[in-house]
């Protein structure tokens, strides 16, 4: 490098290079550097410094960025060398601002003006270093300030411009695609340029677009095909030559391409099939260069329409791979062999010994390969050799991420090839407990089920046999340490369920190991509610059998601190467990049946059987049932909105408001208006023990002596609009299940004379263990099997909701649901005139109260109003007495005819008797109000509230039953 430095840099900055080197230690390389730090800051900070100066410190910058430490003080300085007119100092601040900034750092707009004027420049060196930095410093929200330049440089006379050019607009489609959406034709015209560099970089962004959409770019099968094969037969110049292998890079990219172009396409992939072919003859195997050609050649071959020839050929090479002492050749020859076996299953077998080995390395990296590679192996004959393997390793590792990985194929193998249920459970119990919590909770259920439904057969005493030894296995684990939560929960309930089925443990010995698990684990209030649920099933079971049940001290202990938990489900759980046991035989066996974990649980939410107890009620004077949105006044939001279908769903309006409309003379006789004043009259006297409706009286004649206002000239713009119910629409919607599966043509392998594994050392004998092993995995037929999951019997729960899933509708709602128009949500900032409505009459809030203080105006009203507009009476929903026929009434309809009282004033719609008083005088002031207060009381013990207290011995029993049944059936679910 000379007495100058080297580059023209100072002996200063290469004593800084060559005292970081022999720094020993980290502390003494960051005192070092923090010096330099200091003296950068001072000398940068100078003025009138020489360029060659500037651009020594810049570099000394970047190196102190490489070494990790902050140069943030120098950043301004190289975006001001951008902007130099000197070709060396604009290119090395170029290259200092691509390194040390990111597209989103605040000095990027500094930058923005100086490469849009660089992109124009005539020096090609100058436009190749703003290209650079456009692919690093340009974001979403400056593309389109450079884009046009980028665009014209396409055609730049400069092959290396052209290149950039392509490689800046690839970085903009990454970055935005829409922005680039119609230069997209543009790849296409450069993947035709006369510079192969230029061609390459165009291989690019192509591969990205026929990723996304391959149909779009199927014409241009036969352009890649052609380029391939020209650069396989060298026509290129020797200088894209890389270890004597023509354009290597280009020929990979190009077989990435064919790959996703001949997948599933036979007529394209017959294109291919020459090429590939060649490349398999002509291909140099002695480098790593040459390797990684013949690896993706395999890719390309697995992935497109498959030809035996080519799968031999791609078998030829496997087996290079893996007799290499290279453990990179040997990891790509297991990564190509588990591409191959999803075509041709067999090829495996003729490697099987060279897959053992691979299995007994001691890389790491090689060996989990392996196993995946024995993962898409695997299938009945060989399962229970794999997941041994399997579970060996996942024992021997600690990385829990992997672990989590190797567990989670275990259980997938297990349940798709498992030779028995005896062989599967005793699998989940390794795998419980040397991967504890890493396993999905999913898998538990799945065991649960298992153990719950036996073989599938009505083979009783099978299954009885499988839940024993599950019972006796549990309860020697059980001795275990630290046994993961997932695998207590699972134990505690297959006690709980089969712990005393056969009579070989009595209870005691159940709940004692109950008890030791929720003491040992109290910190797990999961594993301590499903230790005192199963405390329960034990102690019912026992009941239910009619034998005495002893509790234990421990387990009395036990129930006295969970009765004061304060976790509420623990709580619930040791109360009811307080409840079985004092509750007799008949009970019991009602409340909680033995083996009954599979069987439907029906569940009225309706309460369909107080029916009859409510009738009774009501027949007796007893008022009916009032929802809480009546009773409160809560209004259906939809009647505020529109009922406009075309008006949108939500937004601001911006029109004016609507002019004041002018005043509607009354049709009330001007003798029958009230006067301005307010006069008081005498309280009467209600009677507060009745509830009998009271009997209409002549309006006229009571008239004067009650409260009058003045209402005309008032504008009626606010108020509460009468309760309708949301109506409903219940789209059905239909699901395809689409089959794309498609057959692969058998193709029959031609019978190669290839050397085989074992043929390459004959005078080393092969151990017998090892040939035990290899007959063991590969065995059998070649034919990849898979039967169900474990042969386990349909649930009754899940045919009963399939059952109930296929119920015809009746006319009526069908009729209701495509009559009934969808409420449209309301615009709660809509405050102009309230619009005219089609399908409920607005109910004016005045008039009611018109109603309540002058009777004489209500009278009028009433005979003056036709039927359409009638609005309905809101008093009726809190009459005393019902009128005739409503004990024949349900409680549906008695509800909704209360509540959606627009349905007799429907056009054509013949009235019906409503609960009103059709004529006379409205209810009182004082006696409305007392009534209204009466029905609020209601809302705290409601009408069936007070019939399920009133039958308290059945809501226990049925709630234990309930909540049991479903705990257990969701456990047990799919």
């Amino acid at each position: 490098m000379g007495s100058q430095g080297g580059f023209y840099q100072s002996k200063e900055f290469l004593d800084l290079v060559k005292s970081i080197g022999e720094a020993r230690s980290k502390a003494e390389e960051d005192r070092i550097v923090l010096h330099e730090i200091d003296t950068l800051k001072r000398r940068i900070s100078e003025p009138d410094i020489p360029k060659r100066k500037m651009k020594e410190y810049i570099i000394r910058l970047v190196y102190i960025e490489m070494l990790g430490h902050d140069a943030s003080f120098g950043y301004i300085h190289a975006v001001k060398m951008t902007h130099d007119d000197s070709l060396l100092v604009k290119r090395t601040g170029y290259l200092a601002v691509t390194l040390f900034l990111n597209e989103d750092h605040d000095l990027i707009i500094l930058i923005v003006n100086t490469i849009q004027k660089d992109l124009k420049s005539d020096n090609y060196l100058v436009v190749c270093a703003a290209l650079n930095a456009v692919c690093k410093l340009i974001n979403e929200e400056t593309i389109p300030a450079v884009l046009p330049q980028v665009v014209e440089l396409l055609a730049h006379p400069k092959e290396a411009v052209r290149k950039k050019a392509i490689m800046a607009l690839h970085r903009f489609y990454q970055k935005s695609p829409s922005s680039v959406s119609h230069l997209i034709s543009n790849f296409r015209k450069r993947l035709c340029d006369n510079d192969p560099g230029v061609m390459g970089a165009t291989l690019c962004p192509l591969f990205d677009l026929i990723t996304l959409d391959v149909n779009s770019y199927k014409d241009l099968v036969n352009s890649f095909v052609s380029i391939l094969k020209q650069v396989a037969e060298r026509r290129l110049s020797k200088a894209y030559d890389y270890h004597q292998m023509p354009a290597p890079f280009i020929q990979i990219k190009l077989l990435k391409i064919l790959a996703l172009l001949g997948s599933g396409d036979k007529q394209a992939s017959e294109n291919m099939y020459t090429v590939l072919g060649d490349i398999f003859r002509k291909c140099d195997s002695s480098s790593n260069i040459g390797n990684a050609v013949f690896y993706e050649c395999i890719c390309c071959v697995s992935s497109i329409y498959p030809n035996p020839r080519l799968l031999d050929s791609a078998a030829d090479v496997i087996s290079r791979f893996l007799k290499s002492d290279s453990h990179n050749l040997k990891y790509m020859g297991i990564d190509a062999l588990g591409r191959l076996i999803k075509i041709s299953p067999e090829i495996a077998e003729q490697h099987q010994l060279a897959v053992i080995d691979c299995l007994e390395d001691p890389d790491d990296t090689l060996k989990r390969k392996t196993f995946e590679l024995l993962y898409k192996m695997t299938k009945s004959t060989n399962v229970d050799v794999i997941v041994d393997r399997m579970i060996d390793y996942m024992i021997s590792i600690n990385d829990n991420h992997y672990k989590t990985e190797i567990a989670s194929r275990c259980v997938e193998l297990a349940e798709q090839f498992a030779p028995s249920n005896q062989w599967f459970i005793q699998t989940m119990n390794k795998v419980f407990e040397h991967a504890g919590d890493l396993v999905n909770i999913k898998v538990a259920h799945n065991l649960m089920r298992l153990i719950a439904e036996g073989f599938g057969e009505d083979d009783d005493n099978a299954d009885s046999k499988l839940r024993s030894s599950a019972v006796e296995s549990y309860l020697r684990i059980l001795g275990e340490p630290n046994l993961p939560s997932v695998f207590l929960q699972v134990i505690c309930w297959v006690l709980g369920e089969y712990g005393t089925a056969d009579g070989m443990f009595s209870a005691s010995d159940i709940t004692g190991k109950l008890c030791d698990v929720a003491e040992a684990y109290s910190s797990d209030e999961t594993v301590k509610a499903y230790a005192v649920t199963a405390l329960m099933k034990t102690y019912a079971f026992e009941i239910a059998a009619g034998r005495k049940v002893d509790m234990l001290p421990e387990c009395q202990s036990l129930m006295e601190e969970l009765l004061a938990s304060h976790s509420t489900d623990l709580q619930q759980r040791a109360y009811e467990l307080q409840a079985v046991i004092g509750l007799d035989a008949h009970a019991v066996e009602g409340i909680m049946p033995s083996d009954a974990s599979c069987e439907d649980i029906e569940v009225d939410k309706g309460l369909s059987f107080l029916n009859g107890y409510i009738q009774e009620a009501i027949e007796k004077g007893a008022q009916p049932y009032i929802s809480e949105n009546e009773r409160s006044g809560v209004l259906n939001m939809g009647n505020f909105r529109n009922q406009d279908h075309h008006e949108p769903s939500h937004g601001l309006r911006f029109e004016a408001y609507e002019l004041p409309k002018p005043v509607v003379q009354s049709r009330i006789p001007q003798a029958l208006l009230p006067s301005t004043e307010i006069v008081p009259v005498p309280e009467p006297m209600y009677p507060r023990e009745t509830y009998q409706t009271p009997v209409p009286s002549n309006s006229s004649s009571a008239g004067s002596a009650e409260l009058k206002l003045r209402l005309d000239g008032v504008q009626k713009k606010w108020g509460r609009p009468t309760y309708t119910p949301e109506t409903s629409t219940s789209s059905s919607t239909s699901q395809k299940t689409v089959n794309g599966a498609a057959q692969v043509e058998g193709a029959t392998t031609l019978n190669s004379t290839r050397e085989t594994y074992a043929s390459r050392k004959p005078q080393v004998e092969i151990s017998h263990e090892k040939q035990k092993l290899a007959a063991s995995l590969f065995g059998g037929s070649s034919k990849l099997e898979k039967r169900p999951a474990t042969g386990h019997k349909v649930s009754k729960a899940s045919s009963h909701v399939v059952e109930k899933s296929h119920v015809p509708k009746s006319s009526k709602e069908v009729a209701s649901e495509k009559t009934a128009p969808a409420q449209p949500p309301p615009d709660l900032l809509d405050l102009g005139e309230p619009t005219d409505t089609s399908t409920v009459p607005s109910l004016d809030p005045f008039r009611q109260l018109e109603g309540l203080l002058d009777t004489t105006q209500v009278a009028s009203a009433a005979n003056g109003a036709t039927a359409a507009s009638r609005s309905p009476d809101v008093t009726a929903l809190y009459a005393d007495t019902p009128p005739v026929g409503i004990h024949n009434m349900g409680d549906a309809d008695l509800l909704s005819g209360l509540s959606n009282p627009s349905v007799t004033n429907m056009p054509g719609a013949t009235a019906k008797p409503q609960l009103t008083q059709s004529s006379g005088k409205g209810p009182n002031p004082k006696d409305s109000l007392e009534k209204d207060a009466l029905v609020r009381q209601m809302d705290m013990c409601g009408q069936r509230d007070c019939h399920i207290n009133m039958i308290q011995p059945y809501g226990i029993g049925g709630g234990l039953k309930i909540q049991e049944r479903a705990e257990t059936l969701v456990l047990c679910s799919i």
